[in-house]
């Protein structure tokens, strides 16, 4: 189940900076009014104006900061990435003391 949240909110994600994209709005002299699809669509949205990846140039007509995307792209990857050595690190714990476990020898010291 949260295989399927995580793809929609990426999914929404992308919607959202390729409507910007498609659009050229990149800069505030090129902002475009902005309407989401769906509600989770609305809270990534949200979420990116929050976080000033995307910016109101006047009233609803929005623009993507690309340098304030890549940061963010950038900061989910690492966190990611971090989470999966996490995972194999636990992974690894986990087999070493089955091993031990198995053959009936103590944990080196």
């Amino acid at each position: 189940m949260a295989t399927a949240a995580a793809a929609l909110i990426a999914r929404a994600r992308r919607e959202i900076q390729h409507h910007f994209f498609a659009a050229d709005a990149v800069r505030a002299d090129r902002a475009v009014p902005f309407a989401a699809e769906n509600g989770i669509e609305q809270r990534q949205f949200e979420k990116m104006r929050a976080k000033n990846i995307i910016l109101e140039a006047k009233p609803g007509e929005y623009w993507l900061d690309v340098v304030a995307y890549d940061i963010e792209l950038s900061r989910r990857h690492a966190i990611q990435r971090t989470i999966i050595l996490v995972l194999l690190a636990a992974l690894a714990a986990a087999v070493m003391l089955g091993v031990f476990a198995a053959t009936g020898r103590n944990l080196p010291h």
